[in-house]
């Protein structure tokens, strides 16, 4: 909680390393601009704003956690230095490189002894084969977000973030997301205080394209989609 809009976009959406593969598009995105469209009037005034772009997923699993992992209560662009500096200990981003690597090591690059347990359990999570990384497109939304809250660092919201910007969910509403509630505030209450419970059936309306809402919600807040 407590993140702006660009870090709730940012570090999941945002390449590993040089060579990451080119970004993935939701084959949904028309069908969901279009029934967002029709049933919100919001939606009506603000997809239209923002014709040529879209969500868009980049890098692997392992490493999109591990960015969020070390992005976490810290600015973006701090994230984004900590990230490179990290980056720079491996050969490449994998569970089997972190675990190689000296915790004395990851402590010169900046990172914090409870980040560096964080990115370990992660890596002990995916080398040892208690996730399901095969499954994952096959698994409903609850399923998978009970896996990844199981590893130490991975709250409900990073699950969430997860599931928006790397497997490219469509119906996931984050409501611990402290920018999705400032937006249905500002775009729906004129700025009044939101509830839970107000987003929640401001966001029935968008069901089952809540993620896409979302997405163009954080976009009324700051237009560009932020990247490394």
């Amino acid at each position: 909680m407590g993140k702006t809009p660009i870090e709730s976009a940012a570090l999941p959406l945002a390449e590993a390393a040089a060579g990451a593969a080119p970004p993935l598009r939701p084959p949904y995105w028309a069908e969901a601009c279009r029934h967002l469209m029709k049933r919100d009037r919001v939606m009506k005034k603000l997809i239209p704003q923002f014709p040529d772009v879209t969500l868009q997923s980049r890098a692997d699993p392992f490493t999109t956690l591990a960015r969020s992992v070390i992005g976490q209560q810290i600015s973006v662009k701090s994230a984004q230095a900590a990230w490179h500096r990290f980056v720079k200990l491996l050969p490449e981003v994998s569970p089997v490189g972190v675990l190689a690597l000296a915790p004395e090591a990851m402590r010169a690059a900046g990172l914090s002894a409870r980040k560096i347990d964080y990115l370990v359990d992660l890596a002990r999570h995916f080398e040892s084969g208690d996730l399901h990384v095969d499954a994952w497109h096959d698994m409903d939304d609850e399923s998978i977000i009970q896996e990844l809250v199981a590893i130490r660092g991975i709250g409900r919201w990073t699950a969430e973030m997860f599931l928006i910007f790397y497997l490219l969910r469509p119906n996931v509403l984050p409501l611990d997301d402290a920018g999705l509630i400032r937006g249905i505030s500002e775009g729906y209450f004129s700025g009044e205080p939101v509830s839970r419970s107000e987003a929640r059936e401001v966001a029935a309306a968008w069901s089952p394209y809540c993620s896409v809402a979302t997405w163009y919600i954080w976009r009324s807040l700051d237009p560009v989609p932020a990247a490394t």
